[in-house]
């Protein structure tokens, strides 16, 4: 007897960890997700909205500006952001217990990591399924200072997602900078798709 309540409360835990695991399109993190996995496969091409204040040499002035959901695993997204011909950026994000985590996955042309790279940061507040904020996270503060990019250890980033309209990626910081770009979900661009990001491993056909 006690063997079958102690295995019938394994199971009652076991089924609660995973309504608290498994997606839930009424989270607002869970939503979220799902609106970018939505256009898994998709490239769209992007536009600056803000760049302030404006700064000479900007690497994005001029150029084709492109985001591709690219993998779409349980709990983890990839999305490179194409720049030109630069293919070094790819924002990874990946659920976590308590909310969603945002990385910048930086590469070399030979695949290398770049000395910043998987910087970013975790949800501090639930959020909604259409706005998630990333405030700077304790590693990458040390890796910009490191590196000598003491400006960026106040950043946060967000992201936000309307389904089959629009994507936007912002970055700000105390001091007046911002910088917006968006992408125009209702007009997927044509194969073929941009190529593999630097550093990647190639999709199976």
């Amino acid at each position: 007897m006690k063997n079958l309540l102690l295995t019938a409360s394994l199971l009652a835990a076991a089924i609660l960890l995973a309504a608290c695991t498994s997606p839930d399109p009424a989270r607002p993190v869970d939503a979220f997700m799902a609106g970018i996995a939505s256009h898994c496969g998709q490239a769209f091409e992007g536009r600056v909205l803000v760049d302030e204040p404006v700064e000479d040499g900007s690497p994005f002035a001029g150029k084709a500006l492109v985001m591709h959901v690219r993998e779409c695993g349980e709990g983890e997204l990839k999305v490179p952001f194409h720049v030109g011909d630069d293919h070094s950026r790819t924002w990874v994000l990946t659920r976590t217990p308590a909310g969603l985590r945002l990385k910048h996955d930086h590469r070399h042309e030979d695949g290398s990591d770049d000395a910043v790279t998987m910087y970013g940061g975790d949800t501090a507040s639930v959020g909604t399924g259409k706005r998630q904020e990333f405030p700077v996270d304790a590693d990458s503060i040390a890796t910009f200072e490191r590196e000598g990019r003491n400006v960026s250890v106040t950043n946060t980033w967000a992201m936000e997602i309307e389904p089959g309209r629009r994507f936007l990626y912002e970055l700000s910081r105390p001091g007046g900078r911002m910088f917006q770009v968006e992408f125009d979900l209702s007009r997927p661009l044509p194969l073929p798709l941009p190529p593999t990001p630097w550093g990647h491993p190639e999709l199976a056909d």
